[in-house]
């Protein structure tokens, strides 16, 4: 019988899905987005594996009252396309964060996962909302540490 001595066997991974919740308020931008995907990809686990999604929820509430350093506020941009010639919209930190408070969040945890069908997969496991108040209070949550 011949054994690959260099092939890592890993064990199948359990099915319960862990729920946390993320409180928004007072966090900066970057710093919550890459501790999150960090928690998504199931990197802070002992039995990480980086081509395996596994069963994690996480909520963040209160994504309206999320800060940025410096000038962003004024100065970063977040931009779309229409798709039709000269569709091309752009528009500030500030003005976004009072229309549409979660799109901020959500293009910054993506620009943090793979690239990738794996990547899509853990994103979907993402719920943001703007306010504290969320469907999920059925669940068994967690508050997840980000510091």
């Amino acid at each position: 019988m011949n054994i690959d001595k260099n092939r890592t066997i890993v064990k199948k991974i359990e099915n319960k899905t862990n729920w946390y919740i993320v409180d928004a308020t007072e966090y900066t931008l970057g710093r919550l987005s890459s501790r999150i995907a960090y928690v998504l990809k199931n990197k802070n686990s002992i039995h990480y594996v980086p081509y395996h999604a596994v069963n994690i929820k996480i909520i963040i509430i209160n994504s309206k009252k999320i800060k940025v350093t410096g000038n962003k506020e004024k100065q970063k941009t977040y931009k779309r396309h229409s798709g039709r010639p000269g569709g091309l919209k752009i528009e500030i930190f500030e003005k976004l964060q009072q229309r549409i408070p979660n799109r901020i969040l959500e293009h910054a945890i993506k620009g943090m996962l793979p690239k990738n069908s794996l990547g899509r997969k853990l994103f979907k496991n993402v719920k943001i909302y703007g306010d504290d108040t969320h469907p999920y209070n059925n669940q068994k949550l967690t508050k997840l540490n980000i510091d």
